[in-house]
């Protein structure tokens, strides 16, 4: 008994146990209640069902619009798949599972579509010029819900401009522009442009919520702020090597044109970069140096100018005889001089055989009108400051025809037959004249007789006495001097000799005189009865 007892019991317990493992009908839907899907993926909404054998499942959005996507049931699930999520999925999707077409659960689920799939691109329109407008744009491509979007537009941490499209009710993916003008300086170099999206929808958690994107200002600008350092400085020494530096503010880096203005000249120099050197200095390097500073891309140009002066000892440039070192005599002679230095040189022009001045100082052309033999010479130009002097040399060599032509007769004193008579001529010219004597005939014919200044005659007889001619000459004229060798008769006497009597006279200004001493002489002698010596006459022409 006790043992059907205990069977009767323990199926008791087996019937309660099964009754206890039997679920109630009950569904979900994963994921439960709101689900943020980026458009373009792809969602799976899932409906489960438990304690119901076989369910019946349907799908529905909540004001009944399209599903956007396919349902696929099974035996106690389905699924409705958005491949890919769109706009049109923004909806509250109902899931009903009737079980044994009895009991009906329902449950829904709220579907947030969002696009946000990329960073802002930046750009900067026009090419940036230092105090010129520019316009930065900022694009956010394929935002949605638009309505949530945050634009920041910042240089480095400032914030230049700041938009939302809160009121915005665009129903689909939109790339949003966002625009801003400002005016770049030559600070903005090397900064960054920041473009900062942020979709901000409540409740709903994504990542990445803030996009954002960079891009560095290169601001073209300048040139501005343009000077000139000169080294070792604006008044270097003779001989010294100068740079002179160009230094500006300019992006892109420019070009430069060095000018240099003078009294004489202009003179252009190119270059690749912003130093002219100079490695030795001279006086004609002094003058106004501009440095002409363009940019290509602004189409700006600058200009900056330093005045060069070339301090130093005096260099003599010019010196010269016009219209040359060689002249005829009578011709117009300017005699020029010209040093350069700084301080300006003193000039002493002068002769040397006389050592005078012959114009005031920093005189630089001396006339010598008509000039004569007399000016010829050598001649000094002196140049001098407190750093030093310089002088040079030239010679003025003045052609002219015979000057002062003279015979000279020894001895003087009185001759006898039989001496040795020397004459000498002497002239000056240049070059220097050619010197001859001639010998008048009886006939008046004058006969060549030396060439040679000194006509030397020796053992003197009766013969050798008449009148000798000197002759000089030279391509510039020529000039004649005469003498004349006077004797007499013998006297009876055997031991007195016969005198010679010499008379100079020049062919114009002395003939006359001469013979008037002879025809004395020769009264004195026949009156006396007797003949005596006549001193010589010496005539110095």
């Amino acid at each position: 008994m006790f043992k059907e007892m205990g069977r009767t019991s323990q199926a008791v317990l087996v019937i309660l146990c099964v009754l206890r493992t039997v679920k109630a009908f009950e569904m979900e839907i994963i994921p439960a209640k709101r689900i943020v899907a980026q458009i373009g993926d792809t969602l799976i909404l899932t409906c489960n069902t438990t304690g119901c054998a076989s369910p019946s499942f349907s799908w529905r959005t909540h004001l009944d619009n399209p599903l956007g996507g396919k349902v696929s049931n099974h035996r106690t699930y389905s699924t409705l798949t958005m491949n890919p999520v769109s706009s049109v999925n923004s909806h509250a999707y109902l899931c009903t599972v009737t079980c044994d077409e009895k009991e009906k659960k329902e449950k829904q689920v709220q579907v947030e579509p969002y696009s946000f799939p990329s960073d802002p691109i930046i750009e900067i329109r026009s090419s940036l010029v230092a105090g010129e407008p520019a316009t930065v744009i900022c694009q956010i491509p394929d935002v949605y819900p638009s309505n949530g979007l945050e634009v920041l537009l910042k240089k480095d941490e400032y914030v230049l401009h700041e938009k939302n499209f809160f009121e915005d009710g665009s129903t689909n993916t939109e790339t949003k522009i966002v625009t801003y003008t400002f005016h770049p300086v030559a600070e903005d170099i090397g900064k960054e442009i920041t473009c900062v999206a942020r979709l901000l929808i409540p409740d709903m958690e994504f990542e990445p919520k803030e996009r954002t994107s960079s891009q560095k200002l290169n601001a073209n600008f300048g040139p501005q702020n343009t000077i000139i350092t000169a080294s070792p400085g604006n008044s270097p020494m003779e001989g010294d090597s100068l740079n002179l530096t160009c230094v500006t503010q300019s992006n892109p880096p420019p070009q430069i044109v060095w000018n240099k203005y003078s009294a004489e000249e202009s003179i252009q120099h190119l270059t690749n970069n912003n130093v002219l050197s100079i490695p030795h200095v001279h006086f004609n390097d002094s003058g106004l140096y501009i440095c002409e500073v363009i940019n290509l891309v602004t189409n700006k140009i600058e200009k900056a100018t330093v005045d060069i002066i070339i301090q130093g000892a005096p260099v003599i440039t010019k010196f010269s005889i016009e219209p040359s070192t060689t002249v005829q005599e009578g011709e117009n002679v300017s005699i020029q001089c010209s040093a350069e230095s700084s301080p300006p040189p003193k000039i002493i022009l002068r002769r040397k055989s006389d050592n005078a001045d012959m114009g005031p100082d920093s005189a630089r052309s001396i006339l010598l009108p008509s000039v004569t033999f007399q000016n010829g010479g050598d001649y000094e130009c002196i140049a001098e400051n407190k750093f030093g002097n310089s002088r040079s040399e030239i010679t003025l060599n003045v052609k002219y025809g015979p000057k002062n032509t003279m015979i000279t007769v020894i001895p003087t004193a009185a001759l006898k037959e039989g001496e040795t008579v020397t004459m000498k001529c002497t002239s000056s010219g240049n070059p220097a004249p050619v010197i001859s004597w001639k010998k008048k005939k009886a006939t008046g014919e004058s006969e060549k007789i030396f060439r040679n200044a000194t006509l030397t005659i020796q053992n003197l007889k009766s013969q050798d006495l008449g009148l000798y001619e000197c002759e000089a000459y030279n391509p510039f004229g020529k000039e004649e001097k005469s003498v004349k060798l006077h004797v007499q008769a013998r006297l009876e006497e055997p031991d007195q000799m016969i005198p010679l009597i010499i008379a100079f006279s020049s062919v114009a200004a002395v003939a006359v005189p001469a013979v008037a001493i002879l025809i004395y002489v020769s009264r004195q002698a026949k009156i006396n009865g007797s003949y005596s010596l006549v001193k010589a006459l010496r005539l110095k022409v």
